[in-house]
């Protein structure tokens, strides 16, 4: 099996994070490849929004776990993402289990009646929506903010939401932010030890925002590595190799995560991900 991580110019920093399996060596600087499970949960892509079936989902997590992915990124609001991955995490032996990163979030929820998300950062809201991911994922290794915002930052209600996830064991707290000033204020809050953001050649508003949480110590966590799957089929379209060759020239540690919910497509990011330099056409 190959590695999972991707090596490049060692940076030194003490991290904030922790993580009982760390998706890369200890030293140097490391990018990992993970997946995020929205698409199986929910109508979600650029070519084909479709929800997979029961079978296909299963084939498409046990093909990650088998390829060397090892961090999984679920939220309550990607419709029965949860439901499905915790299906796949009570398939797995005890010590296979042990050796995933499971990260989701809360603030952003489903309403499975009327198939639709809606945003509520009240305390109450997110303690249930807590309690609810824990009951399926068992396990959290980490908790993030979804639908960041200042005010949302600055509330009452979600700092308690944060020492409430803290009191349920949860190591790793952090925001999935879309905004820089949400972004900037995240980096601010000392009790944060992950952040995610969107990053790509096309989008690029985030760069220094990762250099800072990397220098910080933050777990740099990108997602749409290829802008929902926009830059693969642009009229000038880029390589898979290109949008991560691009990521990996940038000053961060931390997680790509690929969004796929093809097996095909998994193992395409996977084998463009790891590709080097001296090895392409």
């Amino acid at each position: 099996m190959t590695e999972s991580y991707v090596e490049s110019a060692p940076i030194h920093i003490l991290p904030r994070w922790s993580l009982r399996n760390p998706p890369f060596p200890i030293t140097g600087r490391r990018l990992a490849l993970g997946l995020g499970l929205i698409g199986i949960g929910k109508p979600w892509g650029h070519t084909d929004d479709t929800v997979p079936p029961e079978t296909q989902v299963q084939q498409l997590l046990e093909s990650a776990f088998t390829l060397g992915i090892r961090y999984f990124d679920t939220a309550p609001s990607y419709g029965v993402s949860e439901q499905r991955f915790s299906g796949f995490l009570a398939s797995l032996p005890p010590a296979q289990r042990a050796s995933l990163t499971v990260a989701t979030k809360f603030g952003e929820h489903w309403d499975q009646s009327r198939q639709q998300s809606f945003v509520d950062h009240r305390y109450d809201a997110l303690a249930r929506s807590l309690d609810e991911s824990l009951e399926r994922l068992g396990r959290i290794d980490l908790l993030q903010l979804h639908k960041t915002t200042p005010e949302a930052l600055r509330s009452r209600d979600v700092e308690r939401a944060m020492d409430y996830a803290c009191s349920l064991g949860i190591p790793n707290l952090g925001a999935s932010v879309s905004d820089l000033e949400s972004a900037d204020l995240a980096l601010s809050i000392r009790g944060f030890s992950v952040l995610q953001f969107p990053f790509n050649p096309a989008s690029v508003q985030f760069r220094e925002i990762a250099r800072r949480a990397t220098a910080s110590g933050l777990l740099a966590v990108s997602n749409r590595p290829f802008g929902m799957g926009r830059l693969l089929y642009a009229v000038q379209p880029f390589t898979r190799e290109a949008a991560f060759d691009f990521l990996k020239g940038q000053s961060f540690d931390g997680i790509v995560l690929t969004g796929t919910k093809s097996i095909e497509h998994l193992r395409q990011n996977w084998a463009a991900f790891h590709i080097v330099g001296s090895e392409r056409p």
